[in-house]
C-alpha cells in the first residue's frame, strides 16, 4: 500500500523537504511508518518511540493501522509558553 508522509518544522528541517511517499506492506501501523522512515533518515529523530503522527488529521498511536492513501503527519515535539 502507498502511504503519503508530511513532515512539519524539525522534521522538515532533518529530511530536507515537505512529504514523502512509502509503500508498505498490507496491515502496516503507524509504527511500520516510524520504522521506514527511521530507515530511509537515521537521523529523524532521537526517540522514535515518542513520535506523534497524525493520520488524516487525527493524533493516533504507533499502533494505529493504516490504509492505502492515507495522509499522515510528523509533529515534532513543541515546548515554551508561560
Amino acid at each position: 500500500m502507498k502511504v503519503h508522509a508530511r513532515y512539519f518544522a524539525l522534521y522538515r528541517e532533518r529530511v530536507g523537504k515537505n512529504t514523502d511517499d512509502y509503500e508498505l506492506p498490507e496491515k502496516a501501523t503507524v509504527g511500520d511508518l516510524v520504522g521506514a522512515v527511521m530507515k530511509r533518515y537515521p537521523a529523524f529523530c532521537p526517540n522514535p518511540s515518542q513520535t506523534v503522527v497524525a493520520v488524516n488529521r487525527v493524533y493516533v498511536d504507533h499502533a494505529h493501522p493504516l490504509k492505502n492513501g492515507d495522509e499522515t503527519a510528523f509533529i515534532p515535539p513543541v515546548s515554551g509558553g508561560a
